[in-house]
């Protein structure tokens, strides 16, 4: 009896999954889980801190899968479906619970836009994220909107609190987060910083000032960090039409004139 070729030399499909970074992914749904239960309960600090651990797990997952060469669709999916919850359901049911129950239908469906908005900003990453450069993201990522709100949180209480007429800023706020998500405006990747790569000796110490800064004010520096970032992409995209607009004017008035000069002559 012949044996084909084809068929013997045919590798078989890989099975099983890896480990070590869906381990990392676990966890930072289990942030969002946590978080969930805390803004139900009105342990609201809880859940902001809750919903930050689980972003330092989501930052962690991928570069682990990428350090140790164990990236796989199977992990890329699962990290999507994991930032849903715990960056799009938590963050959203936290907003709701803290500050936006008063406004009754107008601030369910100003969290149900938000979570829609960040499912849409991960389908729109998973189909895109093999033709975008990885130094940028289109639309700000839900990992940044849902530290946003959870910075907020704790930045407000520990000032004392919000009150009940200033609700209106938080549901601004959500509609906003919810807007940049879905936009084109490009977000800076920390993608590559290379946590695993030699660095020169300033960039630990700077990392060290930056985590005393951090350590000073938690909820002030975690807060303004996180502004500045939210406010980079909307920045730098002015910033750039501001330096293309004198370029445009110029190149006009150039090519205005060579039509003029064009026509004096056809006159002549």
């Amino acid at each position: 009896m012949k044996v084909n070729k084809s068929t013997r030399s045919t590798p078989r499909n890989k099975r099983g999954i890896y480990i070590l970074p869906n381990l990392f992914t676990s966890c930072s749904l289990f942030g969002g889980f946590y978080a969930i239960i805390a803004a139900i309960q009105g342990r609201f600090e809880a859940a902001a801190i809750a919903i930050l651990i689980s972003s330092i797990f989501d930052g962690l997952d991928g570069k682990i899968a990428r350090f140790t060469n164990t990236t796989s669709k199977f992990g890329a999916e699962y990290d999507s479906l994991s930032d849903l919850v715990a960056f799009g359901v938590a963050p959203g049911l936290l907003a709701f619970e803290w500050s936006l129950e008063p406004f009754g239908r107008l601030g369910l469906l100003a969290v149900f836009l938000y979570i829609i908005c960040g499912a849409l900003r991960l389908a729109r990453f998973n189909i895109q994220k093999a033709t975008l450069e990885s130094r940028h993201f289109k639309g700000l990522p839900i990992p940044g909107a849902a530290i946003f709100i959870a910075t907020f949180v704790l930045f407000i209480n520990s000032m004392g609190g919000i009150a009940r007429n200033q609700y209106g800023i938080i549901i601004g706020i959500v509609y906003l987060l919810s807007f940049l998500m879905v936009s084109t405006i490009d977000y800076v990747s920390f993608k590559g910083l290379g946590l695993f790569k030699r660095k020169p000796f300033n960039a630990l110490v700077a990392t060290i000032l930056l985590f005393i800064v951090v350590a000073s004010k938690p909820a002030l520096m975690l807060f303004l960090f996180s502004i500045m970032y939210v406010v980079s992409g909307p920045a730098m995209m002015l910033y750039h039409v501001v330096r293309r607009s004198p370029k445009t004017a110029r190149l006009s008035a150039d090519s205005s004139s060579e039509k003029a000069e064009d026509g004096a002559i056809q006159e002549l």
